[in-house]
């Protein structure tokens, strides 16, 4: 079966202001105020917690705050769980290019490095859990993306065949999790970094939903 799989954050949905409002609320308790901005710390978003926390504690010119880092990831998680999807949506026309896949017989999934339960939750809250038929996250297994396990087994669950399938990805560590597996990689230009990610070298770009009909029939050609 002929499989596509998404990444989450970045690809099918913007998730970037709920998870900078949850690393800000990590230091406005510690009575240092928003050290992250939304729109010019989305990138940094969409590196992770740790990374976010990184960044704000480095704007305190502290020589060190590695040990504030892993205090206050915790705090991080359970702040952006209960407030997931305050801000989250999913880009425009992801919705319905996924159930046109379906509609088409193939088989879709999600394979992400966001914590499995998080992910399964921000699904679930968005209404689109039921349109995929797998869902990989950073802890579902002993390795994360770029490792190619993840991807496997994300396509063995959703009944596809890893021979014909590909990854749509925002990210470095998508490509090369495409390059381990040795599947192709689609990027798409609407992520935080923009069109500027097609300096990765993709096998190709999207620019919106409404195009992938046509890349999956290219790339999946029988």
């Amino acid at each position: 079966m002929r499989t596509v799989v998404f990444d989450l954050d970045g690809t099918l949905a913007d998730t970037s202001e709920d998870l900078i409002a949850a690393a800000n609320a990590c230091f406005e308790g510690l009575g240092h105020g928003a050290l992250l901005d939304p729109a010019a710390d989305q990138l940094t978003a969409f590196h992770g917690g740790r990374a976010m926390l990184r960044l704000g504690f480095s704007r305190l010119d502290r020589a060190t705050f590695e040990a504030d880092v892993d205090l206050q990831y915790p705090n991080f998680l359970r702040h952006y769980g209960e407030n997931i999807d305050v801000h989250t949506r999913l880009y425009p026309g992801a919705e319905a290019a996924v159930e046109r896949l379906l509609s088409n017989g193939y088989r879709t999934a999600i394979c992400t490095n966001k914590p499995e339960a998080l992910a399964e939750t921000l699904m679930q809250k968005l209404g689109v859990r039921g349109l995929f038929g797998s869902l990989i996250g950073a802890d579902t297994l002993a390795t994360r993306k770029p490792d190619a396990a993840p991807y496997l087994t994300c396509v063995e669950r959703a009944g596809g065949s890893v021979e014909a399938s590909f990854l749509i990805g925002d990210t470095e560590t998508d490509v090369k999790t495409a390059r381990a597996v040795g599947v192709p990689c689609v990027l798409v230009s609407f992520g935080p970094e923009g069109p500027g990610i097609a300096r990765l070298t993709p096998d190709a770009m999207l620019d919106r939903y409404e195009d992938l009909d046509r890349i999956t029939e290219v790339l999946l050609r029988k």
